[in-house]
């Protein structure tokens, strides 16, 4: 298992090496002028040898400095890839591998096909994050655009919707209760009424005295009447 930092190290390392070889073959086919790389294309059965001239020029020089620097990996390691292709396909495929075998020169297809899978392993990704490609992409996600603050702002409303849905309904006032009537207190003797001015004072203690009745319970006898007098 690779260790990321150590990966970012050895790619920025990787690049850097391979960058410098395609710039310097760029360079050498600028140098010598397009007209006459494309008589050598010519020469070497390459179609449309001015156009391949011109393209594999400008690739290998611009494309070798976007790999050093990391900038547009992905385009300009698809583009190396391609010029490397070709060159392998209608120049050095039937050459054998090695580009010098002994004391004689091959120019067999081994550089070619080097250069062609390093630049297929860093159009895929393989440049690791210290790139010029990473810092612009770190840097725009730091940066919202305005589209990035209206979301927000409606991620918010919905938030707030949401949590308003969650929250429970609020009971509704009831209206204050009376005042409560305290019971009476069982302990508490009910106020005696005023004392009745028949009840005598006995030994201390006020006892009722039996009322006199207003009526005599005897019979009243009844007064003879003249007529039941003896004659």
């Amino acid at each position: 298992m690779r260790t990321r930092p150590l990966y970012d190290v050895v790619a920025v390392l990787a690049r850097l090496g391979v960058g410098i070889v395609f710039m310097a073959h760029g360079w050498q086919k600028i140098e010598a002028g397009v007209t006459a790389t494309g008589r050598s294309f010519d020469a070497l059965g390459v179609p449309l040898p001015t156009a391949a001239a011109v393209y594999s020029a400008f690739v290998e020089l611009l494309g070798g400095a976007a790999l050093i620097v990391g900038l547009g990996l992905p385009l300009a390691g698809a583009l190396l890839f391609i010029d490397m292709a070709g060159a392998f396909v209608f120049v050095h495929a039937d050459q054998g591998l090695f580009i010098v075998d002994g004391k004689s020169v091959q120019n067999g297809y081994e550089l070619v096909l080097a250069l062609a899978m390093a630049s297929l392993l860093f159009a895929a990704g393989g440049g690791g994050r210290l790139t010029l490609d990473q810092w612009v992409i770190a840097k725009r996600l730091r940066r919202p655009s305005p589209g990035d603050e209206d979301e927000e702002d409606a991620a918010k409303f919905v938030e707030s919707l949401r949590q308003a849905e969650l929250k429970p309904a609020k009971k509704p006032r009831r209206s204050p209760k009376p005042p409560a009537i305290p019971a009476p207190d069982p302990s508490e003797k009910p106020d005696k009424p005023a004392d009745d001015p028949d009840d005598v004072l006995v030994a201390g203690r006020r006892k009722p005295s039996q009322r006199r009745r207003t009526s005599s319970t005897q019979p009243t006898k009844r007064p003879a009447d003249d007529t039941d007098a003896p004659n």
